[in-house]
């Protein structure tokens, strides 16, 4: 099979990218580029383990085609936080111990970042709606949404001392 070339930006980096056709963007992510974060559990795209940001908006790594991300801006977990400090969002999730096994955190944490990029300030209801694609078998959401919250409030804060 022949292969193609993809430009992508990943992480903030412009890449070129040889590919086969039919590769999955889960798999060019954890095997060809050896970004972990992703995770592949359903591999139907039901779960959101495997969730990154395409153009900032989330989508499942493990139903899109890598190609698909050709020419695009693609964000995974490591891509969040600079010059070794974490993201708001990454900040909130350790406070409020929004974690347990930690499998469905990226793909949290990434849901949370599109959402708060999209509402800055969104309601429970809003939250709850929002995450309701990613399943997490171990904490009970509660934490997760409290995790949210203190990430709009940090971000909130950060753009009023600006």
């Amino acid at each position: 099979m022949d292969s193609i070339m993809l430009d992508i930006e990943i992480n903030g980096e412009r890449r070129t990218i040889e590919a086969a056709p039919n590769l999955m963007l889960i798999d060019l992510l954890r095997d060809g580029l050896h970004l972990k974060g992703a995770q592949v559990a359903c591999d139907a795209g039901v779960c959101g383990a495997c969730t990154v940001l395409l153009d900032r908006a989330p989508i499942s790594a493990c139903t899109t085609f890598a190609f698909v991300a050709d020419g695009r801006a693609l964000t995974t977990i490591e891509g969040l936080g600079a010059n070794g400090a974490l993201d708001p969002v990454q900040e909130a999730f350790k406070a409020k111990s929004a974690f347990q096994c930690g499998f469905c955190t990226p793909g949290m944490i990434l849901l949370a970042k599109a959402l708060l990029a999209e509402n800055p300030s969104p309601s429970r209801t809003q939250i709850r709606a929002h995450i309701s694609a990613n399943i997490c078998r171990c904490t009970g959401y509660q934490m997760i949404i409290e995790a949210i919250e203190d990430a709009a409030a940090r971000m909130a804060a950060a753009a009023g001392g600006q």
